[in-house]
Order: structure tokens, then sequence, then C-alpha cells
């Protein structure tokens, strides 16, 4: 299921976004929505639509996008005061682009449970 997206537009540099970080597995970028004063989102270049298409062999890609939001942290100053990280899957968990990615957020004290209302992200 390889349906072209936002992001794959992202990726293949067809519309604009503030890359922050980029390797031959991923991206990261400044969410346009930004819920936190630093704000991205952590993306495979592969597209897998949601975690439910996650496959054995992509094990190691998820692992990576972990480690970016790690060096992320670090380069930014937020490794040591603390960050969030979150994927959500399927609409029900707010998820509108059908690419995973992990939205990494700091800068401020978040609170506990994340979303309170409806709101998509």
């Amino acid at each position: 299921m390889s349906q072209e997206t936002l992001f794959t537009k992202i990726i293949n540099r067809e519309i604009p976004a503030d890359i922050v970080y980029e390797d031959e597995l991923s991206l990261a970028f400044k969410d346009i929505n930004p819920q936190a004063p630093f704000h991205v989102l952590i993306i495979p270049k592969k597209p897998i639509a949601t975690i439910n298409d996650i496959a054995l062999d992509d094990r190691e890609l998820v692992g990576h996008l972990y480690y970016v939001a790690k060096q992320l942290a670090t380069e930014h100053g937020f490794s040591d005061e603390g960050y969030r990280v979150v994927m959500n899957c399927n609409e029900n968990a707010g998820q509108t682009v059908f690419h995973i990615h992990l939205h990494m957020l700091a800068g401020k004290m978040l609170g506990w449970p994340p979303y309170t209302d409806n709101a998509k992200t």
C-alpha cells in the first residue's frame, strides 16, 4: 500500500518544509501547527501508512526514528530537561497523514493526558 502523501511530497521536495534533519533513512521537519516551542515530525523515507503496517523488516527503520529523536534532543538541548515522542495510529488516535511519523515535542512542561478533546494532529 504505497500511496503518495503530503510527506512523500516533502521527501521528494515537491512541497517545501522547514527541514531540521535528514539522512538516507529519515527526514525531520518542523510541524506547521506546533503544539510546543519545539515540535518536529520525524518520518521514514520509506512509506508505511500506519503502525499496523510496520513489517518485521521495518524494525530497524522504526528504531532509527527514535535514535534521530534522541539526536535532535541532544542537539537542541532538550535531552536533560525532557521531551515527548509520540506516534498516532489511525483516525481515532488523531493520525491525519497516513505515513508513520513521530511527533517530537519539547521546550515547555507537557501535561498528561496529552489531549483532552478530539483535536487531530
